[in-house]
């Protein structure tokens, strides 16, 4: 089979195909002229590369907030967590058998020693009592009449008119009822006590607990949950707490050249500290917890402190006159400690420092710098050893403002931010230039 030629009419030749692909090629040539035009302009646009005065703000003094070192007196505390103790408990207990007439305090009442709590029906001790009395009575008529026979008998006996027995049997029934007497005289007591026993008073100053009894209970003497009240001393009061074994030794010198204070704040809104003294510490030390157990006494005249409370104790061993630097001035690194010292021409000099303590806002620098320098105690990030630093004043902003042109050229960004400067309005202008050329 063979393949005809084509017509004439129907070969391509060069000089028409170069004619239909000339106008795709300059349209192609305008879209990419038009985009190389535009891409310029869009930074400028968004303000992200600021200007020339952003890039120098960039590298310039660091805003920062300084203090100084100072020599100040901060004690040397220890802080543990205490429970509050009454200093003084005491479990009311009936010690007669009797019917409950009367019950003379209420629950929550805070009574003083000898205050009348309970009256049980006093009128089988009294009857009991004046009983007492009457053999007491008898024995010592009985008593009387054998002194006087003894005496009678002994003059008899020595003109041996009555026989020796006879007489000693008179004085043996003589001292018998002597010893009787004083039976009798111990039933009595024993009934006056009873009698005693059926008003019950407060044993100390407190405060009353729950009541479990009514009135017309009747109570019995060692009945097992017998409790009528129970009273608690809560002024003044104790706080046991415990600290790690590795203070003992500090505790034992400083206490031995003082009294050493304490100070416990009550847990709620109010968080005024109270003050008080170590008076206790424990013989021994807890080897389950490795602690030693401490007890501080506190006057508690506004009852603030509770029983079982917990509170946060604070004991002051001393208080020495130390250096001291805001403890926001210290830094810490894989290399340990450091602050940033400002020198005379104002740049920053990174200084190793060895911080002993820290109480409340102020770290107390034993080792690395010297009073009276002045120190960064904030923007210490954009700070670098040997770079200047700008220092602020409280109330300022450490950095800079933004920048204030929007494309009308007339000023850059400020501090180092990025603003919308006269960049972003040459680049506005050439965009514009760039559109023009394209609108033909």
């Amino acid at each position: 089979m063979m393949l005809k030629p084509l017509p004439r009419f129907c070969r391509p030749s060069a000089p028409a195909c170069a004619r239909a692909l000339f106008p795709l090629v300059v349209l192609a040539t305008a879209f990419a002229l038009s985009g190389c035009g535009e891409k310029p302009a869009e930074p400028a646009a968004k303000g992200g590369g600021g200007g020339g005065g952003g890039k120098k703000g960039g590298g310039g003094p660091a805003p920062v907030y300084v203090g100084t070192v100072q020599t100040k007196t901060v004690p040397l505390v220890i802080e543990a967590i205490g429970a509050v103790e009454p200093m003084r408990t005491t479990t009311v207990r009936s010690q007669v058998t009797g019917t409950l007439i009367k019950i003379a305090i209420k629950e929550g009442q805070t009574v003083k020693e000898g205050d009348l709590l309970f009256e049980i029906d006093p009128r089988p001790f009294e009857n009991a009592l004046r009983s007492a009395e009457a053999d007491l009575q008898k024995a010592r008529v009985q008593l009387e009449t054998a002194r006087a026979q003894v005496a009678r008998y002994k003059s008899l006996t020595t003109d041996q008119m009555v026989s020796k027995e006879q007489f000693e049997k008179i004085a043996d029934t003589a001292r018998a009822l002597e010893s009787e007497v004083q039976s009798d005289e111990s039933r009595l007591a024993t009934a006056k006590l009873q009698l005693e026993y059926c008003s019950i008073r407060a044993p100390l100053t407190g405060r009353t607990g729950n009541i479990p009894v009514h009135e017309g209970d009747l109570v019995r003497v060692n009945e097992a949950g017998g409790v009528l009240v129970t009273i608690h001393q809560v002024s003044p009061i104790y706080v046991t707490f415990g600290v790690p074994q590795q203070y003992f030794g500090s505790l034992v010198r400083y206490r031995a050249s003082g009294t050493l204070k304490v100070k416990v704040v009550p847990p709620g809104i109010d968080e005024k500290p109270e003050d008080g003294e170590l008076t206790f510490m424990d013989n021994t030390v807890d080897s389950s917890t490795g602690t030693l157990k401490l007890k501080g006494t506190f006057p508690n005249p506004q009852q603030r402190l509770w029983p079982g409370q917990f509170a946060t104790v604070t004991v002051t061993l001393a208080a020495p006159e130390v250096l001291t630097v805001p403890s926001s001035a210290v830094q810490t690194s894989q290399s340990g400690q450091h602050a940033y010292v400002v020198k005379a021409d104002k740049t920053a000099e990174l200084r190793p420092i060895t911080v002993e303590r820290v109480f409340e806002a102020d770290a107390v620098v034993s080792k690395g710098l010297t009073e009276g320098e002045t120190i960064v105690v904030e923007g210490q990030l954009r700070v670098l050893p040997g770079k200047p630093v700008d220092i602020k004043t409280p109330g300022a902003p450490p950095g800079g403002g933004k920048g204030k042109g929007k494309g009308k050229g007339d000023k850059g960004g400020k501090g180092g931010e990025s603003g919308k400067g006269a960049e972003s309005g040459e680049g506005k202008k050439k965009d514009g230039e760039s559109k023009e050329k394209k609108a033909p």
